[in-house]
């Protein structure tokens, strides 16, 4: 009987196995042979997944988005509590991921980088991935200055706050190596907690 494939599965399995050898060899350094050898497969069946080193990073921030979304939606909607505590809860979770997964980010951060260097740009991928986030946040901080929760703040503004804080926090845990996580926390719940309304 033959051994059936999980291909959403293999897929997972080769993009972690692909991100761990950009991080150790390097992008350019890096190749679909070495990738095939080290997941145990064949290179003609990563051709079946994959086409270039270019398609796993595009396919690398399309799940890790589509992931995190989904736990995000979660707790925007799931979940009880104000407002303000549920946008610090996601921003939180969003960097504490991250920090978890160092490696794994600074090669992502490392393969961007160098693309852009030979004249590709991600950005309009990363503004795609990134904008359900951006949707969600005002989605919620509607509801918090409807609810009188939040202050009557411009909600462009503060989404385009919180984005960049996320931004900068991921880039600095890419490439410091002494990056502190709560420092990062502290700043966000600081800005969060300055949008709740006077109570009186």
């Amino acid at each position: 009987m033959p051994k059936i494939i999980d291909h959403d599965q293999r897929k997972e399995e080769i993009l972690n196995t692909a991100l761990a050898v950009f991080a150790r060899e390097g992008y350019k350094d890096s190749n679909l042979s070495l990738i095939a050898q080290e997941c145990g497969i064949s290179r003609p069946t990563i051709y079946q997944y994959f086409h270039d080193k270019e398609e796993i990073y595009y396919y690398a921030v399309k799940l890790v988005t589509s992931k995190m979304f989904r736990k995000y939606a979660d707790i925007a909607w799931q979940t009880t509590g104000n407002i303000a505590e549920k946008l610090k809860e996601i921003c939180i979770e969003i960097i504490t991921m991250g920090f978890e997964n160092q490696k794994s980010l600074t090669a992502l951060v490392d393969v961007m980088m160098l693309l852009r260097k030979e004249g590709k740009d991600f950005s309009d991928v990363i503004l795609k991935r990134t904008a359900k986030l951006n949707i969600l946040f005002k989605r919620l901080l509607r509801i918090g200055i409807k609810n009188k929760e939040l202050k009557g703040v411009a909600i462009n503004d503060v989404t385009g706050h919180l984005m960049t804080l996320i931004e900068a926090f991921c880039f600095q845990i890419a490439f410091l190596d002494d990056y502190d996580l709560q420092s990062s926390i502290s700043l966000l719940t600081i800005y969060i907690d300055s949008l709740k309304a006077d109570t009186p």
